[in-house]
């Protein structure tokens, strides 16, 4: 695990490091999404996720450690999680969807059915296909995954 000095709300002056921890994740996570991480896409996360979303992140514990991964929730559901390429497989992601349970318990969330990796990793935080549904603007396959609250809010 990476050692955080905090996940805390995001705020204004977060933009540039949220928007390059998103761009450089989703085009990772999202190779078969044309233009992903740039243009239209990165200026609907900027003008609309960035300013409507319950954002959080995720900051390295150096004195003002980095951004190094974004969560966006609205009401509970994660509307995405984005963890720095350099930062993903050490336990950040691990620790936002944490923090997100311990805000809103059972939690919601879309994901791209040609996201594998990422469609893992939710099924190691116990999330379940609940549906899936074609995406128009690009045709892909989108599953719908729940995961009920941790056993302690129960």
């Amino acid at each position: 695990m990476i050692e955080l000095a905090a996940i805390r709300r995001y705020i204004a002056t977060d933009e540039s490091a949220a928007m390059d921890v998103w761009s450089r994740a989703s085009r990772i996570a999202h190779p078969f999404i044309c233009g992903e991480g740039e243009g239209e896409r990165a200026r609907k996360m900027r003008e609309v996720y960035l300013v409507h979303a319950e954002n959080w992140v995720a900051a390295g514990a150096a004195p003002n450690g980095p951004v190094v991964a974004l969560l966006g929730l609205l009401d509970a559901e994660i509307g995405g999680l984005f963890v720095a390429p350099e930062a993903q497989g050490k336990g950040v992601g691990r620790q936002l969807v944490a923090h997100a349970a311990a805000l809103r318990g059972p939690l919601t969330l879309d994901v791209y059915e040609k996201n594998v990796e990422a469609r893992h990793f939710y099924a190691r935080m116990d999330f379940v296909e609940e549906s899936r549904r074609v995406d128009d603007e690009y045709d892909e396959v989108i599953l719908k995954l729940a995961r009920p609250a941790p056993k302690d809010q129960a």
